[in-house]
């Protein structure tokens, strides 16, 4: 997501967890020196840039501010998706009946 555009909403911010809010403003404080960096030596070509990027930072300080009062609800943390089983070799697999074998015949003594 780019920083400084429309995209960035208060409604798409609520879905941020804090550490991404925090490298998102990061990235704006980045590219706000970079701004501040090129107007100063004239090669700035879009002055909105500088006022949309402030705005941005704005917001997400807005949003921080809101999760630290309870204003705002922080969104609940998503459970990373299982990992793909490991392919077992045959080697593997004839090792796993074995132990169930014996595990089985453990239980019936």
């Amino acid at each position: 997501m780019a920083v400084g555009t429309k995209e960035l909403s208060p409604a798409e911010l609520d879905t941020f967890e804090d550490e991404r809010l925090v490298d998102e403003l990061k990235k704006a404080k980045e590219e706000l020196f970079n701004l501040r960096f090129q107007s100063a030596t004239g090669q700035l070509e879009s002055h909105g840039r500088v006022k949309a990027v402030k705005r941005d930072i704005a917001r997400i300080y807005t949003v921080i501010r809101e999760r630290e009062l309870g204003i705002r609800a922080t969104p609940a943390p998503v459970e990373a998706a299982p990992a793909k089983a490991e392919k077992k070799t045959k080697k593997a697999k004839a090792e796993a009946s074995a132990d169930a074998a014996a595990e089985a015949e453990t239980k019936e003594a």
